[in-house]
């Protein structure tokens, strides 16, 4: 379904990640009524998170607005007609080694 259509707005990634991002987009569209957003976010999720490990994220509807913070290389953003996909991996910006909470300064 997605053969020409789909329109590329903001992107970080590699190529080939756009390239699944899309293809994952197409099937999920030709599965789901394009009313059901969150099966389709589901559907693109759940495919990179297995292809490319956990933490991705998705949004999918013809109205929104977003503000997020993601990894370098793990964003994309395009539209298929009136619908746009919002697919990104999370990113708190803290480095941290994973057994404590990073401790944030206060600002007195």
């Amino acid at each position: 379904m997605l053969e020409g259509k789909a329109v590329i707005g903001e992107t970080d990634m590699l190529q080939t990640m756009q390239q699944h991002a899309l293809a994952l987009a197409s099937k999920a569209l030709d599965f789901f009524d394009i009313t059901e957003a969150t099966e389709i976010a589901r559907s693109i999720k759940k495919g990179f998170d297995t292809m490319y490990g956990p933490g991705w994220q998705c949004i999918v509807g013809t109205d929104f607005g977003s503000f997020v913070t993601h990894c370098c290389g793990c964003f994309i953003h395009f539209c298929v007609g009136s619908l746009a996909i919002l697919l990104f991996r999370g990113s708190t910006g803290l480095e941290f080694d994973g057994d404590e909470f990073p401790t944030l300064k206060s600002i007195a």
